[in-house]
Order: structure tokens, then C-alpha cells, then sequence
């Protein structure tokens, strides 16, 4: 993969109605990353991705997305947001809704050509959804669904992946299988993912961030995880900067 850094945010600040919602916000993303940006609801992160999308504008400050204006470079990065509002009684194929990933980048109403066709079928294959083409995609469950709104973020061949929360309205047996697949990909690119719990990511992760308004940086999982936890003297399902944290187990001293 290219030395250059994917992504770049120097000293940036952004406000809602004069209210700071970040604060001298500082990160880099190379090309071979796995980023968690970890912090409490409330904390900035969906507001950071908008940024990076160039959907908000800074108050102060620089983002450089794959060497240019997010404005003009969101269109080579896949996005899954939090909530997809979907009327799941709407019979819509799974191969439809994937497909509709791409119709930024295609003129309205023509056939699909053989190459984005071809497309359908690798994402389809990358996120093991293959024989579910055909299915009304209100017949999955949530598991499969994120798995299809992730393909569907895939189908324009993105170079940088952003997820918020991708397993917020998943049952617990398919978190893993989420962040299972997630790691498959990271082979192919670079993913940031948002998150409020760190008790499944922490195994698959490469490295670590914190956001409550201001960001910290702690750098690889090996070493970011160790200095989370000395931080807070015990081990941390919630990572939140000045906010009460859960525990995975009780103090020793309790």
C-alpha cells in the first residue's frame, strides 16, 4: 500500500450554534490502519465522519482525504452509517439495495453494465451473502443486514471504509461475525470504525483513539490498550474520556 496517509486532520475545530463539539482534533490514517475511534454518545464521532465526508465544514482547522477536499474525494469512500432508513416492508432485493450504492456515480436509468454486475458479485462474495441475492432484504436479520449495507458501501471499490456503530442494532452473536468480516477486509483497505464499546473490537483492532470533544491518540492496540487501562486502573468496556467508564468485572478492592 502507498506510504502517503489516507487521511489527515490537523487543528480542527467545529461548533453547533457557537457550542464546541470538537476541539484541536489531530489524526493521521496510513493505508494500512484499522482505527477504533472510541468515546461516549455525544462525544463528536458521527460529527467527525460528517466532517471527513466533507457533508460539515470546519470552524478552523484541515482535513485532507486521499490527498484532496473531502467534498470532492467522499465519492472513493464507503460509508455505513449508524441508521439506515429503510422501509423494510418495501420489497427491495438485497442485490437492489446493494446496487443502489452506486448510483451516485452512474446516470439514472441505465442498465447496469457487466462490470458493475461483477461488482455485485465480489461484494456479494466478500461479505458472505452470496446466496442471499435475491432476498427481500426485510426477511434478513439485523446481522445480515449490516453485512449487506457494509457490501453495499464496497460496491464502488472505496479506498477508505467508515463505519458508525456498525454493530449498535446487531444481537450480541452476531457482533463477532461483524468485526470477523471487518478484519477480512482490512487486507483490501483502510477502516475507521466509531464505537462506544471496546469489550469484541479489542481483538480485532489495530489501533486505538479516544473522542469526548478532544481526541486522544493512543497509538497501536498492543500498546494503546495497556495505557487505556493504567489510565483508569481497571479493565474498560467504555473508553470515555472525562465520563464515568463500565467495568468488565469488579475492582479487586471492591
Amino acid at each position: 500500500m502507498s506510504d502517503k496517509p489516507v487521511l489527515q486532520i490537523r487543528d480542527l475545530t467545529f461548533s453547533y450554534n457557537k457550542h464546541n463539539v470538537l476541539e484541536d482534533i489531530n489524526l493521521e490514517v496510513q493505508a494500512d490502519d484499522y482505527l477504533a475511534i472510541l468515546g461516549p454518545n455525544g462525544g463528536g464521532k458521527s460529527t467527525l465522519f460528517r466532517l471527513i465526508l466533507g457533508l460539515l465544514t470546519p470552524d478552523s482547522g484541515e482535513i485532507i482525504l486521499l490527498g484532496g477536499e473531502p467534498c470532492k474525494m467522499r465519492k472513493y469512500v464507503g460509508y455505513v452509517p449508524q441508521l439506515f432508513n429503510y422501509d423494510y416492508d418495501f420489497p427491495i432485493r438485497v442485490e437492489e439495495v446493494i446496487l443502489a450504492g452506486n448510483l451516485s456515480l452512474r446516470s439514472f436509468g441505465r442498465k447496469y453494465s457487466p462490470a458493475e454486475l461483477e461488482r455485485l458479485e465480489k461484494v456479494l462474495d466478500m461479505v458472505g451473502m452470496q446466496e442471499y441475492r435475491k432476498t427481500q432484504i426485510g426477511s434478513l436479520s439485523g446481522g445480515q443486514r449490516q453485512r449487506i449495507f457494509i457490501a453495499r458501501a464496497l460496491i464502488n471499490d472505496p479506498k477508505l471504509l467508515l463505519l458508525d456503530e456498525p454493530v449498535a442494532n446487531v444481537d450480541q452473536k452476531w457482533q463477532s461475525s461483524i468485526y470477523e468480516l471487518l478484519y477480512s477486509l482490512h487486507s483490501r483497505l483502510p477502516i475507521i470504525v466509531v464505537t462506544h464499546d471496546i469489550g469484541v473490537i479489542s481483538t480485532y483492532i489495530d489501533k486505538i483513539a479516544c473522542l469526548n470533544k478532544r481526541m486522544h491518540f493512543h497509538g497501536k492496540t498492543k500498546d494503546g490498550m495497556p495505557r487505556i487501562s493504567e489510565m483508569y486502573e481497571c479493565p474498560l468496556e467504555l473508553v470515555a474520556h472525562e465520563v464515568p467508564h463500565r467495568l468488565l468485572h469488579r475492582h479487586q478492592d471492591d
